[in-house]
């Protein structure tokens, strides 16, 4: 256990501090390759984690190239003035709408997709507004918040949710009914939350005169319209696959690269450029942390987890879904969702999943919302961090864990409600 916990501690430092621009999927690779030798993991566990990850992984990278095909065209910046302008100049309409957008981007374009796509976007919105500091923090840190809590209504909205549907064979359909409410509550309980946290930093009244119009962001109207019902299609899809059990990269990635074809053939975008931008990075930092995670597994972490379990599930059903979200949540915060997600998985399996259905819903809810309480507990965050570093925006881990320690707990506990 405690070899164990030290390749894997290790890794994790190596992975959020990035020493001289080494990438996480290396770092992760690397700690992958240490875990093998040091015998914590075998060759038959490696095989065993592909997997189990690798209908997420390919499905996120189609997300991805999705997303930044729609990004060159303008539809993401499209949709923010279109959200801007509708709030007639409101300040407070206009920070609900953005988070209503950012919402909708995490539903369908997964939590990453928006901290890498609509956040340097708003960035920029709110820059040309002339916004006020303590208003662009208010506005980051909500947008922030919400590509994380709204990505559990589709399997598609969060690599948490893809790993966690294969690992217990839950059909599209299913986890969609089954995260409906649960959902609903975490957007409203999010923006209720937020709103009160940040409603002294929002200006009451903005000046979107100056924007441009949001026809005029549009870099090619025939792709712009093509995508409306390529992307009702491509959700079309989604249930088909569902009803014929087929995995949802797919339709994900399959679906992406065929809008990618569609793109180039009208000029809209330079594939080749577009591709070499996927976040790669990211399928070996999936196999790799998964693998050194494993080794945690067989040091016996997830007897003791699942035995915390059993012990919530003797205090009712209530108080097994709260407590299995918030152990998710905690988890999460300090290791990391993606590790948390597959611990948890594995945990709630030896439990037992037959009548125990709630606890995995439970988990997901857990690992998508829990990591806001700390910079390190998602992907999504570190990549949000990320790309606001490089527009010369620095949030320190105090600003970050003030806001976050404070706000997540009420949202999550609603959410979990959902499942009662």
């Amino acid at each position: 256990m405690t070899l164990a916990i030290l390749v894997f501690l290790i890794t994790l430092v190596f992975v959020i501090s990035q020493p001289k621009g080494l990438q996480i999927g290396t770092t992760a690779v690397v700690g992958a390759v240490v875990a093998l030798l040091a015998g914590v993991v075998n060759f038959t566990d490696v095989f065993t984690v592909i997997d189990i990850v690798w209908d997420a992984t390919l499905a996120f990278i189609g997300i991805i190239i999705l997303s930044m095909v729609l990004d060159e065209i303008g539809f993401f910046e499209w949709a923010a003035i279109k959200m801007a302008k509708l709030s007639g100049g409101n300040g407070h309409k206009m920070f609900v709408y953005i988070l209503l957008l950012g919402a909708l981007v995490a539903a369908f374009f997964a939590n990453d997709g928006a901290a890498l796509i609509l956040t340097p976007i708003l960035l920029a919105k709110m820059k040309y507004l002339k916004m006020k500091p303590l208003a662009i923090f208010a506005f980051l840190m909500a947008g922030g918040f919400i590509g994380d809590s709204a990505s559990n209504p589709l399997v598609i909205s969060n690599l948490t949710n893809i790993v966690t549907v294969g690992y217990f064979d839950i059909g599209f359909v299913e986890y969609a009914k089954n995260m409906f409410l649960p959902n609903l509550l975490a957007i409203f309980a999010s923006i209720v939350v937020l709103w009160i946290y940040f409603r002294k930093d929002i200006p009451f009244s903005i000046d979107v005169s100056t924007l441009p119009e949001a026809s005029s962001v549009i870099k090619n109207q025939t792709m712009f319209k093509f995508s409306w019902v390529f992307l009702g299609l491509l959700m079309l899809g989604y249930f088909i696959g569902d009803f014929y059990n087929l995995p949802v990269s797919v339709f994900a990635l399959g679906g992406a690269l065929i809008f990618l074809a569609i793109a180039n053939h009208y000029k809209a975008v330079k594939p080749i450029m577009t591709i070499k931008a996927a976040p790669w990075q990211v399928v070996w930092f999936s196999i790799g942390l998964y693998v050194v995670v494993y080794g945690l597994k067989n040091a016996g972490l997830t007897d003791v987890i699942a035995s915390w379990i059993l012990e919530l599930n003797r205090h009712g059903t209530t108080v097994a879904i709260i407590g299995t979200g918030f152990l998710s949540a905690i988890v999460s915060s300090i290791m990391n969702n993606m590790p948390t997600i597959m611990i948890m998985d594995i945990a709630i399996e030896h439990v037992g999943y037959a009548g125990n259905e709630a606890l995995v819903y439970a988990n997901i809810l857990g690992s998508n919302l829990g990591p806001k309480m700390t910079p390190i507990g998602s992907l999504a965050t570190l990549l949000w961090l990320h790309v606001l570093a490089g527009k010369g925006v620095k949030i320190t881990w105090g600003e970050y864990m003030k806001v976050g320690l404070l706000i997540t707990p009420p949202v999550l506990f609603v959410a979990l409600l959902g499942l009662l």
